[in-house]
């Protein structure tokens, strides 16, 4: 039975929120299984839909996979199939990273065009056009990409990116790790979460250089071993918990985290009027006034995350004066816009940019989720909103949010989870 949300606004949230190991990280880190016969185990993984659906996926390939706490192993010494099916790859586009890694291993694969969030174009192109690079033959028949490496296996390839994808540098990054020769990747994605991988590629014996720049050289090994590796702290969950702090004019400290992840979100969030303290395992966030309008334009890494652009624009319909946020990475990101409007905010949209001009309160509303992000940018607005908010399609927030209604209760938000009346 579906389930809705309901917010009691306008209670600072005060406290402590451990922040979870990335979903965005986990998911490739979790294919990588596929590169070798040996366990591969994985601490620090989130407990979300979308992990779920990466372990069903593999499970379906012959990998055995076993779940302790936040603890995954997995073992991908007896892979049964080389197919990734439809039903599960269309709610998650993730899946389709392990396209790389089984033409690595095994010479062939068979897996669904992707699915997930509607958020535009967001095709495989990338993707198969650096495996083509690789002597890859791919063809694309009833919705699936069926792809065939040479009989010799992959070839390293030096391969430029026309546009930034951090899904396809992840997966050549895969793919290429037990290819033949160098690969060279030009135009890479620069996103912590690629530097996870490349260090999660290395402790397998992997020779991954350059992770983290827009070049990336990896010289290919005959085979890789297990390994036990943790994933990095979900810097797009911390980014949202501190504007939910903001928002609410609160004061929560933000554990097993860094501000190192957010460069931009912290530079804007300090002009915005946000005060960070850093600490060992984490850091401080609180308001040191009103909160100011800023402009964001959102960038690939380092630039502001587009997955921080929904929250960042339930902050700013709250703020003093107005913001301009242009949205450069995905065409459909303003679907939150009509449901923060539902709640009072101000905002005008023309193309790629919208002008949002602060108001004195948000008031609570039914509203819904689009996306994982947009309901997290529900979320932040309901928090400070006067009276009581619902938000429906939680299946998207809990693709992304592990625990979030304990995490927020816990800082002193009156929030609960409710069955849906039909």
């Amino acid at each position: 039975m579906p389930t809705i949300l309901k917010i009691q606004g306008g209670k600072p949230l005060k406290g402590t929120i451990e922040i979870s190991g990335a979903k965005n990280s986990a998911l490739p880190l979790m294919v990588a299984c596929l590169l070798t016969d040996k366990p591969f185990i994985l601490s620090n993984v989130p407990n979300l839909a979308d992990i779920r659906t990466i372990t069903q996926v593999l499970e379906t390939l012959g990998v055995i996979a076993h779940e302790d706490g936040n603890t995954r192993t997995l073992n991908a010494s007896n892979i049964i199939s080389t197919t990734a099916p439809y039903e599960l790859v269309k709610t998650m586009r993730a899946s389709v990273l392990v396209l790389g890694p089984l033409l690595a291993r095994f010479g062939h694969a068979k897996v669904s065009l992707p699915g997930g969030c509607a958020l535009g174009a967001r095709a495989i192109d990338v993707h198969l056009e650096g495996l083509r690079a690789m002597g890859v033959t791919c063809d694309l028949e009833e919705g699936y990409v069926i792809a065939k490496a040479p009989k010799d296996g992959l070839k390293g390839a030096h391969f430029t990116m026309r546009v930034v994808s951090v899904g396809a540098t992840e997966n050549l990054m895969l793919a290429a790790s037990i290819a033949k020769g160098e690969t060279v990747l030009q135009n890479a994605a620069r996103e912590p979460e690629i530097i996870d991988l490349a260090n999660c590629l290395n402790a397998m014996g992997a020779d991954v250089q350059g992770a983290g720049t827009d070049t990336i050289t990896i010289q290919g090994v005959d085979s890789l071993n297990g390994t036990q590796y943790k994933v990095m702290p979900d810097r797009l969950e911390t980014g949202s918990y501190a504007m939910a702090s903001l928002i609410t004019g609160g004061d929560l400290t933000l554990t097993n985290t860094s501000l190192k992840y957010l460069p931009m979100v912290r530079e804007t969030l300090e002009k915005a009027g946000a005060v960070f303290e850093e600490l060992d395992n984490g850091f401080r966030v609180a308001q040191k006034g009103p909160i100011i309008g800023v402009d964001v334009m959102t960038e690939p890494y380092p630039g502001f995350a587009t997955d921080l652009q929904a929250p960042f624009m339930a902050l700013m319909s709250v703020c003093e004066g107005a913001s301009m946020i242009t949205e450069t990475i995905f065409e459909n990101r303003f679907m939150h816009v009509p449901e923060l409007a539902r709640m009072g905010a101000n905002i005008q949209v023309h193309g790629a940019s919208a002008m949002i001009r602060g108001v004195k309160n948000l008031s609570g509303a039914p509203v819904m989720a689009t996306d994982i992000r947009a309901g997290i940018g529900m979320v932040v607005a309901a928090l400070a909103a006067k009276g009581e908010t619902t938000i429906s399609r939680l299946y998207h927030l809990d693709r992304g949010y592990e625990t979030l209604e304990a995490k927020l209760q816990a800082c002193g938000a009156v929030v609960e989870r409710h069955k849906a009346e039909i």
